[in-house]
């Protein structure tokens, strides 16, 4: 097996969609994912998994039930298994996400945003 380098910038002009993570590399039982994200998500939370949100273009605003964090371009979030969010993106945002392989990306609340079966990019 071969190492190659991943172009972040190639991989993110692939697709144009909103709240669809792709895959771009797996490592110890974690996805490394990229995803496009704009307006609100929905209140979800996960049970067994840690979620890490790497802002790369952008900002977004993780919402919590008690309070609200602002992540800006080059920062990251870390939400703890069993924490309900949200996040939020008023404009265009471009996040790296780290992720157990388990993790559903709307955790316990389902609905039409649900991607159960994610494109490898």
């Amino acid at each position: 097996m071969s190492a190659d380098a991943i172009n972040i910038e190639q991989k993110l002009a692939l697709f144009q969609d909103h709240w669809n993570p792709r895959i771009i590399g797996e490592l110890n039982g974690q996805h490394i994912k990229l995803a496009k994200l704009q307006g609100e998500f929905v209140w979800h939370s996960h049970e067994h998994e840690d979620e890490a949100f790497f802002v790369l273009h952008g900002s977004l605003t993780m919402e919590f039930r008690d309070r609200s964090v602002k992540v800006r371009e080059g920062e990251m979030i870390i939400v703890p298994r069993g924490v309900e969010h949200r996040p939020v993106a008023n404009a265009e945002c471009h996040v790296m996400l780290f992720e157990p392989t388990s993790t559903v990306n709307t955790g316990s609340a389902g609905g039409d945003l649900t991607r159960e079966s994610l494109e490898r990019l």
